[in-house]
């Protein structure tokens, strides 16, 4: 079997989705043609056009109840997960992740509003960000949204509008543990550089301002250490950091009822990568906050942990349609797809690194050829893939790129003026949009021409 595709053959792991490279419906049927969520990719493609965002329901459910099941299973108090939008912002996930019981992080009036309007509970949403405006400060104020506060300018802005409003608001606090974690390695540090966050060692401070407050009522923290973590040991350490900023909020009258641990467990992109699972991440942070608070005869807080990438990313799918072939002979040879860097950024942006296979060759039989795959934009780095290995292919053929359910629709662009793709949701047989396909008519919408060169024409 051809290596470069053998993860097709990998045992799925059900309860733990961010294990697989594939979404745990995928099949090949005795075609030889893929399938996900009993629907055939090329049928998608020929009813709705590519490039295509295709999104697996039971993946997406799978990887909610798993972190669930997780919680109720090591945490003995209570307990909320809360779905990171940025990694993929719609109204249809919003609605998915409420009927699972999550609640929503958002970073925006504009994920705020989709969250409320796909039935997000206002009360399990929380509001994150390094410069909120003063607008998006009063939505959530008006919507009874818990804030996290980031820094002093956010909590200037807080207390002044909040006053003007004569209304109380909840808020958590994010600050810096002092552990930098990384997909290989973590390091601690007394503080080190984020945008995100105060200081550790600014707390005191912080908790006494909050004091003098007339409306402002803290009842929570929250800390994040990182992205795509393939590494246990350092939730260990964040447990008890926080429970013992819990205990100095408390001598200054705080009484914290919450913690949010944030999120970044990682998923499998390629064969090389092996992240936890769902169940041993949760573990690992439940056991580490219930070791600390009972060292320290406390009640156990609220515990909160924010996943994205793992709920959504290996659900996703993006497939291409192959145009344009060049050959430099002795060097490699390019494959053009009808899509790139405006609807995947994060190749060009991260040197992010995927799994693919062909739609009707997914073991890639009879062939080694290896090409570099295109995208479409006027860039030289709109590079998806360096040196692929597929099977047979031409002109017409279809590529499905594994793990794009994070990040890949909420980072597109219309760079080049290209309209973002059509988002599928499919189950059981059955396909549906959740996202319609823009048309090069609709990124004319918001152009105006001034008056005076209207007059001019």
């Amino acid at each position: 079997m051809n290596v470069k595709t053998s993860f097709l053959k990998n045992k799925i792991n059900e309860d733990s989705p961010n294990k697989n490279i594939v979404p745990v419906t995928t099949t090949i049927n005795s075609e030889h043609k893929l399938f996900i969520g009993e629907c055939s990719l090329e049928d998608l493609v020929s009813k709705y056009d590519s490039p295509l965002y295709v999104l697996d329901e039971i993946t997406l459910r799978n990887s909610c109840k798993a972190y669930k099941k997780a919680l109720e299973k090591y945490y003995p108090g209570p307990s909320l997960p809360i779905y990171a939008s940025k990694a993929n912002s719609s109204i249809f996930m919003s609605n998915l992740i409420a009927s699972e019981g999550f609640g929503l992080d958002a970073v925006s009036e504009g994920e705020l509003l989709t969250a409320l309007k796909g039935g997000v509970p206002n009360e399990k949403i929380v509001f994150h960000g390094n410069n909120k405006s003063d607008k998006e400060i009063e939505f959530a104020i008006k919507n009874n949204i818990k804030v996290i506060v980031d820094n002093d300018h956010d909590l200037k802005r807080l207390e002044e509008i909040s006053n003007s409003f004569n209304h109380d608001i909840e808020i958590m606090v994010r600050f810096t543990p002092g552990i930098e974690c990384h997909t290989h390695e973590y390091i601690r540090t007394g503080s080190f550089d984020s945008k995100f966050g105060f200081g550790i060692e600014s707390l005191g401070r912080l908790f006494e301002v909050i004091s003098k407050t007339k409306h402002i009522k803290l009842t929570g923290l929250h800390a994040h250490i990182g992205s795509q973590i393939f590494e246990l040991d350092p939730h260990n350490d964040l447990g008890k950091i926080m429970v013992d900023v819990i205990l100095q909020a408390k001598d200054f009258g705080h009484n914290i009822k919450e913690l949010n641990v944030g999120g970044g467990l990682g998923i499998k992109y390629t064969e090389e990568d092996d992240p936890p699972s769902i169940d041993e991440w949760i573990k690992t942070v439940s056991l580490s906050v219930v070791k600390a608070c009972d060292k320290n005869n406390l009640n156990l807080p609220i515990l909160m942990c924010e996943p994205g990438r793992s709920i959504v990313s290996t659900a996703g799918v993006t497939i291409y349609k192959i145009g344009s072939f060049k050959e430099i002979p002795g060097i490699r040879t390019y494959l053009s797809v009808d899509g790139g860097m405006s609807d995947n950024p994060r190749p060009i942006t991260y040197q992010s690194k995927y799994s693919a296979c062909l739609v009707n060759n997914p073991l890639n039989s009879n062939s080694k050829n290896k090409y570099t795959v295109a995208g479409k934009h006027c860039e030289s780095g709109d590079v998806l893939f360096k040196e692929l290995e597929l099977g047979d292919c031409k002109t017409g053929d279809l590529i499905c790129v594994f793990g794009t359910g994070a990040y890949n629709n909420s980072m597109s662009s219309n760079y080049n003026r290209i309209p973002k793709p059509a988002a599928i949701l499919v189950c059981n047989g059955e396909a549906e949009i959740i996202q319609k396909r823009e048309s090069p008519h609709d990124l004319l919408k918001y152009d105006v021409l001034p008056d005076r060169f209207i007059k001019q024409s």
